[in-house]
């Protein structure tokens, strides 16, 4: 639902935000790598998640989109909840958390306080897959780029994400300034 917020910062914790925007203050659940990478300018830009549950709604924040693409993979992990994936996010920078899923590194992710060893586990085979898809160096690729909205698109319409990223990689491969909607069209061709 929301995207980002860019507005005056009120308020810095290492645990939250509070974002001014247009006289509305967000409260926003942060990492300690968000906090580390947040100045104390005046003026901010977080991207956001929202996580809605039946008794609460929670705004997430994070500096860079790479960090909230590792927090919503995580999230869909079952037994992982979005404080554990706050936590996971706060103790490993985004980076160290895909290389510990890539390399199968289960102790370096049960180091992390409240993870075990079957949720370690789980961790790397639910995600090992969706790691490092899309980029040279492997991190994972930002979700408001044309790939990833894409991807994103092509899912809701109910395609394999797997064989989506085969074809959409295809197509940026012959064609890497392509626009969304092109993507889309070549991938409709070939799904």
């Amino acid at each position: 639902m929301y995207h980002h917020l860019r507005g005056k910062l009120v308020e810095k914790n290492p645990t939250h935000l509070v974002v001014e925007c247009a006289g509305v203050g967000y409260y926003v659940n942060i990492s300690l790598t968000t906090y580390s990478q947040i100045g104390d300018d005046e003026n901010v830009m977080v991207y956001t998640h929202l996580a809605v549950r039946e008794d609460a709604m929670t705004l997430y924040g994070f500096a860079q989109p790479v960090e909230r693409e590792i927090f919503r993979l995580l999230i869909g992990v079952s037994g992982v909840g979005a404080n554990t994936a706050r936590m996971i996010l706060s103790s490993l920078l985004p980076d160290e958390v895909e290389n510990a899923i890539r390399s199968e590194n289960i102790a370096l992710l049960k180091g992390v306080k409240g993870i075990g060893a079957k949720t370690a586990q789980r961790i790397v085979v639910d995600l090992k897959d969706k790691v490092g898809l899309g980029s040279e160096s492997g991190a994972v690729t930002a979700p408001s780029s044309s790939r990833e909205e894409a991807i994103a698109a092509l899912e809701i319409l109910g395609f394999n994400r797997k064989a989506i990223e085969k074809v959409v990689s295809a197509h940026l491969a012959q064609t890497p300034d392509a626009t969304v909607e092109n993507i889309i069209k070549n991938a409709l061709q070939k799904l």
